[in-house]
């Protein structure tokens, strides 16, 4: 999945969970509006239900469905980015400057993505992790 779809859908639910979730709601629906405008009104509407059961799964205490819920606006903007491939710039650009300043500030450290490019030849090998690695052999 492309890093901005994936880093761009967390940070939009993160967002939706604070008070300052209008500014998400319409940074993500004039993106709609420009990309795929007769879905707009529908999407903006899917925001508002997306909000409400995330304060309903943050009061129950039941953290995955907001994993979940995560996890769908990923895909969403994953089939965004993949029909029009220039819309990865346009929402890096919304990631950086409309949607993670809206966060708190000990939630946009999990925010982020890393990119990884390798090429082995030969007999050559390579090994890349986003964090711990250990390797066990000689």
């Amino acid at each position: 999945m492309d890093p901005i779809a994936l880093a761009a859908g967390t940070t939009l639910v993160g967002a939706m969970a604070n008070d300052a979730w209008q500014g998400a709601r319409s940074a993500m629906t004039a993106l709609w509006r420009r990309v795929r405008p007769e879905q707009a009104d529908a999407i903006d509407a899917e925001l508002a239900e997306t909000r409400a059961q995330i304060l309903s799964a943050r009061a129950a205490g039941e953290l995955e469905i907001e994993q979940v819920l995560a996890a769908d606006w990923q895909l969403r903007l994953q089939a965004l980015v993949r029909t029009n491939p220039t819309v990865a710039d346009e929402l890096q650009n919304l990631l950086d400057t409309r949607l993670t300043p809206l966060l708190a500030t000990d939630e946009r450290s999990a925010v982020g993505s890393v990119g990884m490019k390798a090429k082995a030849s030969g007999s050559g090998r390579v090994y890349q992790a986003g964090r711990d690695q250990h390797i066990t052999e000689r």
